[in-house]
């Protein structure tokens, strides 16, 4: 199972079809928040199972604030991470992880990516495909791969220019 998690696209939905583009065939997508426009145009570019939550900057969006489903027998719970300060780090989030018995939390609004594989929670964030804020400002993505024994392997993907796109069709 191949599943897609980005965050902060902040209105760019082309970003959102080059990133789909360049990542090839998914069976979950997962967009993080700040997703400011055209919610539906996105989850048809994504056509497979598609789980979405509000960001800071999502207004007048009907989508949850949080969400909470399972992956492989993994519990996992997506937020924005705005409402669990995010911003100052991720104790409050890691908390309420362990309280609730999540095995796999994501966030995004800092535009930073993160992974975090502890003994009793793994915590990620992508980053942002649109607006990066990490050293060197490379627009990131997670993709999240599933084997066949039901192990997890998490990678940090780049996304490649629109102009190193258009070459890799030649």
């Amino acid at each position: 199972m191949r599943i897609l998690v980005i965050s902060d696209s902040h209105g760019k939905n082309d970003d959102v079809k080059r990133v789909l583009e360049q990542v090839g065939e998914i069976d979950m997508f997962i967009h993080l928040g700040d997703i400011e426009k055209n919610v539906e145009y996105v989850k048809e570019l994504a056509k497979c199972e598609t789980h979405m939550v509000l960001g800071n900057n999502d207004f007048f969006i009907d989508l949850p604030h949080e969400d909470s489903f399972e992956i492989a027998g993994k519990k996992v719970f997506i937020t924005h991470g705005h409402r669990f300060y995010v911003g100052y780090g991720v104790d409050k989030l890691r908390e309420y992880a362990v309280d609730n018995g999540y095995d796999i939390v994501m966030f995004g609004h800092t535009h930073r990516p993160y992974l975090e594989i502890g003994e009793r929670v793994t915590i990620l964030n992508p980053g942002s495909i649109s607006y990066p804020r990490q050293d060197g400002r490379k627009c990131t993505y997670m993709l999240i791969e599933v084997d066949r024994e039901g192990e997890f392997h998490y990678s940090r993907g780049v996304m490649k220019s629109s102009l190193e796109m258009f070459y890799n069709d030649f």
